[in-house]
């Protein structure tokens, strides 16, 4: 092979740029895959030459996101160097999406699953396809990977699945232990700005007004739909593959990282499949390993391409020999909102869940964390309704200042237990739990907790959190107002996290009634009572703590998008009081540029700006605003959508409005409005 050595945006551990494989690469920019009514996919090929006397297995990526814009710097570093290890790679754009025809309804339909099972037929239809398909994908596609894995087509044999959960409801960007996240919204309003964006005229031609103006009309407001199922129901059942894990039969690779809001499903499927299984966690946000932040980055295509000759090809590659769980042990360290690198090092687990971690309980006494109960007083309190201004963002993968910073301003609005300051580095590995019995003096409430490392100095560091809405205390699918005034005892299970406490650090446990911006406030303030040493937080400690020789390879990747800066990107992230009113404000701007690809001539360009308000008295003084502005420019040809979401509540309903205009040559050509009214069910 022959290399050079590339900065991939400009950060980190130098990339190794292949540019010499054991097979040329042939990529075709966009064909056409027909599904059964008649609807066509576009998609992105990479095959090695030959392959037509010499077929090879198929690797899948199935996604919303725009193959020839919105994914492309990625795709060009991932697909064509599978493709020059012996593996045809395709990337296709989901229906209502990017160049393909037809109309996306929702996230994970059954359409969508559909197709993709219609793709792995075709696949196996083509003289350069063996037979042997893989599906791999992070975020959207490692969900629907391991959604169309639960369906058995025959010929998917394996999956990579990378920051993806095998629970719809406890596990994305909609809920959160029965809260509702923020993210709902957010997200809502960035899918109405990615599927709002036309095809590409230099693929589909003249007809691609015609598609877009069907498009826009057809348009879901997601948020909306997500908004009208606030419980558990069948709804969130389709395609939580947890359902019923047996289902699942192709050999499983999950991977994730701790900086990422989906690390939690990894163990789940360790712990459940009893399909072959592997899981690997870093310190990453929610980027493929190969290029995310912080470091180390891994040779993250190097071991894809073990699992893939391991279940595609049926080589030996001594994947199974491997641990089950490898994970990254972080050092405590000093809170930072953005990290190039964390201080760490690997660990192994060789079954999961492991005989070497166990569970040890500390009472909740009066401000203490202690291993004897001291029940001496009542503790009480009601949380500022601003209480969260440090938690940063529910999912980090804009690579800004989105990390949890320093924890005392939330320390201040918590009630705060702090354990004895260690006499020696504690490894923590797997996900902590509360047992508490509490009160509080309103039928619907919610508790945040942080689990927290403070140093010497008093810096407050996140380790990590957990959220429960108190009405789902007995599921999340039979909710009930809490009983006010009346003790009650409950479960709430905090993230996993692999996480070394330094010796002289010591351990804080900070409960709060509120947790914004990340979550919508409860419709009155509320206070909580603990009763100390009758509530216990059990801490998952890793009895044999060493340092296990894991040999990742560096990062590879093949030759990157060559791309011309036209608008250098920018981001921010404040937040401001107004000294009059009272009101907290957070504001998120993110400018991600503009560029031309330079092979294909496509200009893209986006910007998004979010805005939280919140008193710190009035949980009905919420309210949450969001837009987004898309671009795309050839020669000639210049498009843009804007879009705006907003929500508000009072103490019995949700209200969203929302706006979608489409400009043509700076003309508007399309506007849509909504105003929704939804009713709280138990939130």
């Amino acid at each position: 092979m022959i290399s050079q050595t590339v900065k991939y945006q400009q950060t980190g551990q130098p990339m190794q740029t292949i540019t010499d494989f054991q097979h040329e690469v042939e990529e075709f920019e966009n064909i056409w895959i027909p599904m059964p009514d008649g609807v066509q996919l576009a998609a992105r090929l990479w095959k090695p030459k030959g392959s037509e006397q010499a077929p090879v297995p198929a690797i899948l990526e199935h996604l919303p996101y725009r193959k020839g814009d919105g994914t492309r710097a990625r795709d060009n570093l991932t697909h064509p160097y599978m493709a020059g290890h012996g593996y045809a790679c395709i990337r296709v754009d989901m229906r209502g999406n990017g160049n393909s025809d037809g109309l996306m309804e929702d996230e994970y339909s059954q359409q969508e699953l559909d197709d993709a099972v219609s793709v792995i037929n075709w696949l196996c239809d083509q003289v350069w396809c063996d037979g042997n398909v893989g599906m791999m994908g992070i975020s959207w596609g490692g969900f629907n990977g391991l959604q169309v894995a639960a369906m058995q087509p025959p010929a998917l044999k394996a999956v990579i699945t990378l920051c993806s959960t095998d629970d719809r409801y406890a596990d994305d960007i909609h809920y959160k232990g029965g809260c509702l996240l923020n993210e709902n919204l957010g997200w809502g309003a960035t899918m109405l700005s990615y599927s709002s964006r036309p095809p590409d005229p230099a693929h589909v031609g003249e007809k691609w007004r015609e598609i877009w103006l069907e498009r826009l009309e057809n348009q879901p407001l997601l948020s909306d739909l997500w908004l009208r199922h606030q419980t558990r129901d069948d709804y969130w059942k389709h395609g939580s593959v947890c359902e019923d894990y047996a289902k699942i039969t192709a050999a499983v690779l999950a991977v994730g990282g701790w900086a990422d809001a989906y690390s939690n499903a990894i163990p789940r499927l360790l712990s459940n499949l009893k399909s072959p299984a592997r899981g690997i966690i870093g310190p990453w946000i929610h980027k493929y390993p190969h290029f995310a932040t912080p470091e180390p980055r891994i040779g993250f295509l190097q071991e894809a391409l073990r699992w893939w000759d391991k279940w595609l090809k049926g080589i030996e590659t001594g994947v199974m020999h491997d641990a089950t769980y490898t994970a990254y042990m972080m050092d405590g360290i000093a809170p930072k909102t953005s990290y190039s690198e964390r201080p760490g090092h690997w660990v192994t687990e060789p079954e999961w869940p492991s005989d070497n971690i166990q569970m040890l309980p500390f009472f909740l006494n009066h401000g203490l964390l202690q291993q004897t109960a001291d029940p001496w007083r009542d503790m009480h309190y009601r949380s500022p309704q601003d209480t969260g201004q440090a938690s940063g963002e529910f999912c980090p993968i804009w690579m800004g200042a989105d990390m949890p910073g320093d924890q005392r301003v939330d320390d201040a609005g918590s009630l705060c237990f702090d354990g004895a300051p260690a006499v020696e580095d504690i490894e923590l590995f797997g996900a902590p739990v509360l047992d508490l019995e509490v009160a509080v003096d309103q039928p619907k409430a919610l508790i945040a907790a942080r689990l927290c490392d403070v140093g010497p100095d008093g810096a407050s560091s996140r380790i990590t959190y957990g959220l429960l809405n108190l009405c789902h205390r007995q599921g999340h699918d039979r909710p009930e107002d809490m009983p006010v005034g009346k003790p009650v005892r409950l479960r709430l299970q905090l993230d996993d996290i692999a996480y070394r406490l330094p010796k002289g650090h010591h351990l804080r446990l900070s409960l709060s009634t509120a947790y914004w911006p990340m979550v919508w406030p409860s419709p009155k303030p509320v206070t909580i009572t603990i009763e100390p040493g009758k509530s216990i937080l059990e801490l998952p400690m890793r009895m044999e703590t060493r340092t296990d020789n894991v040999d990742f390879p560096p990062p590879e990747g093949a030759s990157p998008q060559q791309r011309e800066t036209l608008r250098e990107a920018s981001n921010s992230r404040t937040v401001m009081k107004d000294m009059e009113s009272g009101v907290s404000i957070l504001t998120i701007e993110d400018d991600f540029g503009l560029g031309r690809d330079l092979d294909t001539g496509l200009a893209t360009g986006s910007t998004a700006r979010e805005v939280y308000r919140i008193h710190p008295d009035n949980p009905l003084s919420a309210n949450m605003e969001t837009s987004w502005t898309q671009e795309l420019i050839r020669e000639g040809w210049h498009v843009r959508t804007a879009t705006e979401l907003g929500m508000w509540s009072d103490e019995t309903h949700f209200h969203i409005s929302a706006s979608l205009e489409a400009f043509e040559d700076d003309k508007r050509i399309f506007e849509k409005h909504w105003k929704e009214t939804i009713p709280r069910d138990w939130l």
